[in-house]
This record gives structure tokens, C-alpha cells and sequence, in this order.
């Protein structure tokens, strides 16, 4: 008796979306054929015999064979896959995800904004970036204010990635903030110039951050990629920090619902301002489930001028060169549903910025900048750097480790992360007329703000609730906290001072439903309250207070995205 033709399904070498079937009879091959999932082609390999009705059958066998692959159903056919290549009409950008995109090159952006109300509260300003979701030192009122950038900042950029050789890509991207409210560039720089000299009773929101009103405020690098070698790329990049922040924060960042996102001292590694490293490198590669990272930054800017002495004037102030270096180093890798990162950064010179200028209408203090950059000594004269447009830091070099770790557990998502920073006198010291982030002068310095190294320990957690294939409901809590580095010890019983241990705490609760896979709408509330030494408004003399120790915000708004 004749033996039927055996038809042979079997996996290629080639990975799990190839297959391959054959159709024998006894030793004799008579067809062979290749089903690719990806591209769902099917492909003659080999024909011993022309059997044209074996085609088909054998085209649906090895289709059949591939884990994944949709088979033919009764009733309407399903929805098409969403769209990858680049938008073909107005419908395809509307229904879609798909890229606005030209040989390579993307444009893209977000627009976000809505309407929420505080407890403790400032006037708005049209150069804050952040909202006021978060407690601020010098809140003093409840309002309903308009929100802006509260699941992700509003902006434009401009991205390409385009192959010069096999596997080897040129690669760039230049991104910029613009804040919605008012159409400015995202400048938390200008938040404090723009309160310089006036009373604290009349200040509008302010802040510090890396974006400080550049054209191009977030990101502004090229390089090369490669599959096989990794990514290098050079210019102003986000620290390693911030790539882990946003891949483990709960909120994803989000101004309105993070306290690591809103506050940039987790990110940058002790200081807001160094989320975004300028004059930077930056190398990644990944190995299987595993990856690493690399960045080094160039020193840059100014230094100012810088004296010793007890009293100096311009004419005796020595030229400083800048020191503001940096390096950082991240291992991290996936196993099954479980990732984890650890990213170590170190950064000298490093610059914070806490308040407006006092000034002439701040009738019981003069202004911070009359006073010595090292010992605060008064100046006799005229000051050297001029108080127009200019700011006030405290100067310190940085060592940070994080841990951060998360966990898919369908529907829902788990994260956590703990962070340690070290806070040194800098071993350089920066003066007058030095450059912070967004080119602004610091007409007041302080070098010497530590008694003893000062720790920050922040740590997170939060859970994503996948509710349906279109809402998310993410919860968030946050806590930070400092040691007494203050020598010797000047707080309770006696009094608080900056230098004092202390603690700052976040919580949030938001929805977010997509109603297309460009435009979706959110409402959520968050609860921040500050204790200690971290309440302390300005770090002079026996420090002065925040106005409120809590503030309570809820918001509702909506997010397009391309």
C-alpha cells in the first residue's frame, strides 16, 4: 500500500517568527516552503513537482505553526495592526499612532494643559513650567489656577535616525518646552529674576530646573547607532538619572502627580539643574537582557571671579575657571516581568537655586549678593556682578547611587526605587559671575554652605492599574528625607535651620483614558507636606520658614500627542 505525502512543519534558526514546512513523500521532498510572521510572506524554498493546489495548503500550515499568528475566522475581518510607517493622510494621523516622519526624520511633540486648584498657592507665572501641584516655600494662598504640563511637558521636537551603512545609523534629536499658559519657553530661571527685589509677600511662582529659557531646553545631541556596537551621542542630554526616573517613577514624571518628576533632586543627582547634562557624552548598549550606560560631561562655562580674602572689591576678585565636570554609570537588565537599574552619578560644582533676590523693597535684608561668595563677608563698594537678571546659589559637589526595580503582575504594574546622595563643599569653589543652567550669572555664591557632608535619601513606590486597554490608574507615594549636618548641632529644642534633619512627603492618586491613541484626559489629586529642616524657606541665620507645611492639589486636563 502507497503511503500518503507527510507534510513536516519545523521552526527555523532564524527565531520564533520564521518557520518552515515541507511536503515528502517517503524520502523525496516534493515542496518546501517559508512563512515570515513579521512580514507574513510565504516563500518558495524548494519544488520537486509543480502541485499547485499544495501551495495554498502548505502556505496556511506554516502560517498555522507560528505562536501568534491570527488565523482565518468567520464573520468581519479584524482591525488592522496599528500603523508604523509614517502618516499617509489626515484620517491615518487622526485614527493612528502613526509618525510624522520624512526619510528618517520625526517630528513630534505634546500638548498638555488643564485646570486645578491648591492650598497653598502663588500667583502664576508664565515662565514656571511645573504647576504648583507640589508644597512651594513661599505659598501663602488657595486659588484655581490653570495647570500646565501635568503628565508631560508641552513642546516640539525634531528626531532622525537614518542608516549611512548596514546597521549603522546617524542619530539626532533637539527638543524644547514651552509652556502652555502663556506660550513662553519653559524658564525656571526667569521664575526668580522675575521676583528679584520684591517682597515675599508679592512673589508669583517660583522655582529651579534644568530648562532656563534656551531654544532648545531638554534635549540637543547627535551621534551614532548601531545594534551590534550601542548608541554614542554628544551635546546636551538627559542625565542617566532622568532616563531611570522616567522608566521607574510610577507617574512617569509627571509635574502634577511625582515628586521626582516635579523636583529634579533625585534625577540630577542631588541638584535639579543637572537632570540635563550640556557639553556631555553619552554611550549605551544593550546585551541580551541586559544594558549599560556611560556619560561623561565636559566642563563648561563660567566660573566668575573668586576672593579669600575678608574684604574685596572687583579690582581684587581672581578669574575662576569652571570645574563643573561629571560622570555617571548605569547597569541594568529585564528577566521576564522583572527589571531593575542601578545608576551611580557624580557631579562637581553642582548649582542650587532657592530664592529671588532680596532687594530694595525687602527693606529688612540687603541684597544676598552684597555679601563674599566664600565666608560672607561684606563687600565694600559696588557690587561686582550686577543684581539685573541674575540669581543666587549654593554650590556643592554631588555622589549619588540609585536603586530602581519594577514588576508586571498583569493588570497590574509595580514600581520602586531608593536613592542616597552625598553633598560635599566643593572642592572648587565657584565664584561671583559664575554660569548656571540657561546661561544666568549668579551675582551671589555660597561655597562653604556645609558644616558636614550633608545625606539626601529619597525613596518611591506606586502601583499602575491597567483598567482596561484604555485607562490606567496609577497611585504614587514619595518620601525624602536629610541628615542634622550642622556643627555644632543648632536645632530642637533650640530652634530649626536648614541644616537640620528633616522630611518632605508626596502622595497621588490620578486616572488617565485614552479616547484615541494621540488625545487622552486625566484627573487625579496630589497631597505634599514638609517637616524639619527641609521646611526651612532661607537657609540664613535661624532660617525662615515656609508660609504653609502642606499643600493639597487636584486636577483635571487633557493630552495630544504626536
Amino acid at each position: 500500500m502507497d503511503v500518503p505525502p507527510q507534510r513536516i512543519i519545523t521552526k527555523t534558526s532564524r527565531g520564533n517568527h520564521l518557520a518552515r514546512a515541507r511536503v515528502q513523500h517517503r524520502e523525496f521532498v516534493l515542496y518546501m516552503a517559508e512563512y515570515n510572521a513579521v512580514g507574513k510572506r510565504c516563500r518558495l524554498v524548494f519544488q520537486g513537482e509543480k502541485l499547485a493546489v499544495m501551495k495554498l495548503l502548505l502556505a496556511l500550515s506554516v502560517a498555522s505553526a507560528i505562536p501568534g499568528v491570527a488565523q482565518p475566522a468567520e464573520g468581519p475581518s479584524p482591525p488592522a495592526p496599528p500603523a508604523t510607517d509614517s502618516c499617509s493622510s489626515f484620517e491615518n494621523f487622526v485614527a493612528t499612532a502613526c509618525p510624522l516622519s520624512w526619510h528618517g526624520i520625526t517630528l513630534y511633540g505634546a500638548y498638555d494643559v488643564g485646570v486645578g486648584w491648591v492650598s497653598h498657592g502663588l500667583p502664576e507665572n508664565g515662565y514656571n513650567y511645573e504647576g504648583e501641584s507640589l508644597i512651594n516655600r513661599n505659598g501663602n494662598r488657595s486659588q484655581f489656577l490653570i495647570a500646565p504640563n501635568n503628565l508631560q511637558q508641552t513642546g516640539l521636537g525634531l528626531k532622525g535616525k537614518i542608516e549611512f551603512m548596514d546597521d549603522w545609523y546617524a542619530v539626532f534629536n533637539a527638543s524644547t518646552g514651552i509652556n502652555p499658559q502663556s506660550g513662553q519657553l519653559a524658564n525656571m530661571g526667569a521664575t526668580n529674576t522675575t521676583n528679584n527685589g520684591l517682597p515675599r509677600g508679592a512673589y508669583s511662582e517660583t522655582g529651579d530646573g534644568a530648562r532656563a529659557g534656551q531654544a532648545i531646553n531638554d534635549e540637543f545631541y547627535g551621534g551614532v547607532s548601531s545594534a551590534s556596537v550601542g548608541t554614542l551621542t554628544f551635546g546636551r542630554l538627559r542625565s542617566l538619572g532622568t532616563d531611570t526616573m522616567l522608566a521607574y517613577d510610577p507617574a512617569a514624571g509627571a509635574y502634577s502627580f511625582s515628586y521626582i518628576g516635579y523636583n529634579g533632586t533625585m534625577a540630577g543627582g542631588g541638584d535639579t539643574e543637572d537632570t540635563r547634562w550640556d557639553q556631555a557624552v553619552k554611550y549605551r548598549l544593550s546585551l541580551g537582557p541586559g544594558h549599560v550606560g556611560i556619560m561623561y560631561k565636559f566642563a563648561d562655562g563660567s566660573g566668575g571671579c573668586y576672593s579669600a580674602a575678608a574684604t574685596w572689591t572687583a579690582a581684587t576678585c581672581t578669574p575662576e575657571e569652571a570645574h563643573n565636570t561629571a560622570y555617571g554609570f548605569d547597569l541594568g537588565g529585564e528577566y521576564d516581568k522583572f527589571s531593575a537599574d542601578v545608576v551611580f552619578q557624580h557631579y562637581n560644582q553642582a548649582i542650587s537655586v532657592l530664592n529671588p533676590l532680596l532687594g530694595p523693597e525687602s527693606l529688612t535684608q540687603p541684597y544676598q549678593s552684597t555679601l563674599n561668595s566664600i565666608n560672607t563677608n561684606p563687600i565694600s563698594g559696588v557690587n561686582v556682578i550686577g543684581t539685573d537678571n541674575t540669581e543666587y546659589g549654593i554650590v556643592t559637589d554631588n555622589t549619588a547611587i540609585m536603586f530602581a526595580a519594577k514588576y508586571t503582575w498583569d493588570p497590574f504594574k509595580f514600581f520602586g526605587g531608593y536613592e542616597h546622595i552625598q553633598q560635599f563643599n566643593p572642592s572648587n569653589p565657584l565664584g561671583i559671575g559664575a554660569s548656571a543652567q540657561g546661561g544666568y550669572r549668579l551675582s551671589g555664591v555660597e561655597d562653604n554652605n556645609l558644616d558636614s557632608p550633608k545625606i539626601v535619601q529619597i525613596a518611591w513606590t506606586g502601583v499602575r492599574y491597567a483598567y482596561d486597554d484604555k485607562t490606567d490608574i496609577t497611585f504614587s507615594a514619595y518620601h525624602q528625607w536629610q541628615n542634622d549636618f550642622r556643627v555644632p548641632s543648632a536645632c530642637p529644642p533650640k530652634s530649626f535651620r536648614a541644616s537640620c534633619s528633616g522630611f518632605l512627603n508626596e502622595v497621588s492618586l490620578y486616572a488617565d483614558h485614552h479616547f484615541t491613541k494621540r488625545f487622552d484626559v486625566y484627573a487625579g489629586i496630589a497631597y505634599s507636606d514638609v517637616g524639619g529642616g527641609l521646611a526651612i524657606a532661607i537657609p540664613h541665620g535661624p532660617g525662615v520658614p515656609y508660609l504653609h507645611d502642606n499643600n493639597t492639589a487636584p486636577t483635571l486636563g487633557g493630552r495630544f500627542t504626536f
